[in-house]
């Protein structure tokens, strides 16, 4: 690799591997999402990408724990989870707005549109603008508050000593 993108990487490596880890919760995400609305859920495309985000969600947890922030925290596991699992709340109901805003607010769904017509909606509402809302959330949160920097904040007790 060459150097300045080797150093970029480095730079930027919590960042890369939590993309990664997103990658991977974004497919767990899409397979379960169209799995469960092909099917059982047709008529309730909110509940099949509600569950597909929690099981998501899990995959991502242990995935960030163990390799993304393996190097950060410091918390007792319970209330790192517990954290964990308040933040993705809030990034679900963030993930879940757009579509639900998509087929109940704008009424993209069949008979009101044709059946491409709400699938493409039903596509770029939940899997690209939801996730995309919901991931700069996590990441932001996920460093800040779930897996802070140990390092940085015994440092800001230093100096303030």
């Amino acid at each position: 690799m060459p150097e300045p993108l080797h150093a970029l990487a480095l730079k930027h490596h919590e960042l890369l591997k939590f993309a990664a880890v997103g990658g991977t919760a974004f497919l767990v995400d899409n397979t379960l999402f169209y799995g469960l609305k092909l099917t059982i859920l047709e008529p309730k495309p909110v509940t099949a990408k509600i569950i597909a985000v929690l099981v998501a969600t899990i995959v991502s947890y242990v995935l960030n724990r163990e390799w993304s922030f393996r190097t950060r925290g410091g918390r007792e596991r319970r209330h790192e989870a517990a954290l964990f699992f308040l933040v993705s709340g809030v990034a679900l109901v963030l993930s879940s707005a757009p579509l639900w805003i998509s087929r109940y607010a704008l009424h993209l769904e069949t008979p009101e549109v044709s059946l491409i017509t709400q699938e493409i909606a039903d596509f770029i509402s939940a899997q690209i603008i939801g996730t995309l809302i919901a991931m700069v959330f996590r990441f932001w949160a996920l460093r800040k508050w779930v897996f802070p920097d140990e390092k940085a904040q015994s440092g800001s007790v230093d100096q303030a000593a």
